[in-house]
């Protein structure tokens, strides 16, 4: 039998326990603190007071800066990795992508990677006018409503129905972020004043899937950067869906862990997981801008789907 431990060792044990105990209830307090902080932030973008922090946020912008813009969950992430290893030569982690390739979220808007110390600027927001030169990264809506509703979810700051969400996300009723109806959002790219010029390049998530070496090249040709078709292939097998997930597994992007940052990144994944009702609503509010980018409306056959390369 070991022997018994001292009065004293009895004691400190009992001290380390119940600083241990109150270590975890500290943390877990922190994390309760921040997730309401963040729902606290997100309820305040969806208020018209979110106008002028959006216009204090696009200061600064210069005229070589080009932007990326895209609605949330349309695979904006993924490709922002490959693009930072050509154009840095460095590997692509969340922390190395997330303060090079800044938003307009980030009042230094990023590091200079292209020609004429121009940065390469990520936007969520619709055009605006300072978006002199810039690429739009669009993907079928559908897809785009299930991804944006399991993030929002798995963060806590959503907490109804899927069938709420749905009429929010095409402005049918309230509203699920502050970037506005997805349909809204993309005609607002669609119509700009640049979309028909050689300073606007439309990029379908599809096409990137489908033929992603091809639709890289468009956008660094795009971008002016020079690049082979081997730095494109190591950067595109760099930042494949696994490696993808190995790299957040190092760097969580959630905090709760329990859910992905970084999904399946389905193409026209809402079959079967999208009711008849749900499809005829958000087609009655966006049918048209779907139909405008080519994507099959519910009642076509799945091989229907045309995207632009």
């Amino acid at each position: 039998m070991p022997p018994l431990p001292w009065p004293n060792e009895l004691k400190n044990r009992d001290m380390i326990q119940t600083s241990l105990k109150n270590e975890k209830r500290s943390g877990a307090d922190h994390r309760k603190a921040s997730r309401e902080f963040g729902r606290l932030g997100y309820l305040f973008s969806k208020t018209r007071l979110r106008a002028p922090l959006r216009w204090v946020r696009h200061m600064g912008l210069g005229p070589a800066d080009i932007f990326f813009g895209s609605y949330p969950r349309s695979g904006s992430t993924w490709t922002r990795f490959v693009l930072y290893e050509i154009l840095t030569g460095r590997e692509a982690n969340f922390e190395a992508v997330n303060t090079t390739l800044l938003g307009v979220q980030r009042m230094n808007h990023g590091v200079p990677v292209l020609s004429g110390g121009g940065r390469l600027v990520g936007s969520h927001e619709q055009y605006c006018k300072k978006y002199r030169r810039a690429l739009y990264l669009v993907r079928d809506g559908r897809d785009v409503l299930l991804s944006e509703y399991a993030y929002l979810s798995s963060l806590g700051l959503y907490r109804d129905s899927l069938d709420k969400f749905i009429a929010g996300f095409v402005g049918a009723q309230g509203r699920v972020n502050g970037f506005g109806p997805w349909q809204r959002h993309a005609s607002s790219w669609l119509d700009s004043p640049i979309a028909d010029s050689s300073d606007f390049l439309l990029v379908q998530y599809e096409a990137l899937r489908q033929t992603p070496e091809d639709s890289i090249q468009r956008i660094c040709d795009f971008l002016g950067v020079s690049t082979s078709r081997g730095e494109i292939q190591s950067a595109l097998s760099s930042n494949s869906l696994s490696r993808m997930r190995e790299k957040e597994r190092h760097t969580p992007q959630l905090p709760s862990g329990k859910e992905p940052f970084v999904r399946s990144g389905s193409v026209q994944g809402w079959r079967g997981k999208l009711s008849q009702p749900q499809l005829e609503l958000f087609e009655r509010h966006a049918g048209s801008i779907l139909t405008r980018l080519g994507y099959p409306l519910s009642t076509a056959q799945p091989e229907a789907i045309a995207v632009t390369p």
